[in-house]
C-alpha cells in the first residue's frame, strides 16, 4: 500500500488540488514537501491547475505498468495519465522508477536526485497535454526545452 501525504496551499485566497506523494515498496528519494514543491512549481508556472499523485516504484512495478498502459516490456523512468474529473477538473497520476532515474543520473552523468525532480517535472508536463518525440529528437522537443527550464530553476 503507498504511503501518501496531501497538502493544500491557497494561491490568491483559493484552496489548490491536493498534491499526493507516496512510495510502493520503494523509500523515497525526495521528500514528500520537496516533491510537492516541484509540482507545485511547474502547474504554477504554466498557469494549470491539476490534483496529482505522485508514487514511487521499484523496476518491477513500473515494467508491469509500462506493459499494461503502454506495451512495453521494460521499466521505464516516468509514466504519467491524465483524466478530467465531473467537477473536480484536471487530475492526474505519475509513477517514477528511482533505480531507473539512479542508472539514468549514471549514464547522464548528473546527481540522482537532478534526475529525480527532472522525471517529476516530466511527467508533470505530460499531464499538462505536453509531449515529445521518441529518439534522439525528444531532446530537441519545445517540451523537452521547458522541461530543462524547469530543472534549472528547481533542482
Amino acid at each position: 500500500m503507498p504511503r501518501t501525504s496531501t497538502a493544500r496551499s491557497p494561491v490568491r485566497g483559493v484552496g489548490r488540488p491536493p498534491v499526493q506523494v507516496g512510495a510502493d515498496r520503494v523509500r523515497l528519494p525526495l521528500s514528500g514537501p520537496r516533491v510537492r514543491s516541484i509540482v507545485e512549481a511547474v502547474l504554477r508556472g504554466e498557469r494549470r491547475a491539476a490534483a496529482v499523485a505522485v508514487t514511487f516504484v521499484g523496476p518491477t512495478a513500473m515494467r508491469r505498468l509500462h506493459r499494461k498502459w503502454k506495451g512495453g516490456d521494460r521499466a521505464t523512468d516516468v509514466l504519467a495519465f491524465a483524466w478530467q474529473s465531473p467537477g473536480a477538473g484536471l487530475t492526474g497520476d505519475i509513477y517514477v522508477c528511482a533505480a531507473v532515474a539512479r542508472r539514468q543520473a549514471v549514464e547522464f552523468g548528473v546527481p540522482w536526485r537532478q534526475e529525480v525532480a527532472r522525471l517529476v517535472i516530466h511527467g508533470t508536463l505530460h499531464l499538462l497535454g505536453y509531449d515529445h518525440a521518441d529518439g534522439a529528437g525528444r531532446s530537441r522537443s519545445a517540451m523537452w526545452r521547458r522541461q530543462e527550464r524547469y530543472v534549472k530553476a528547481l533542482a
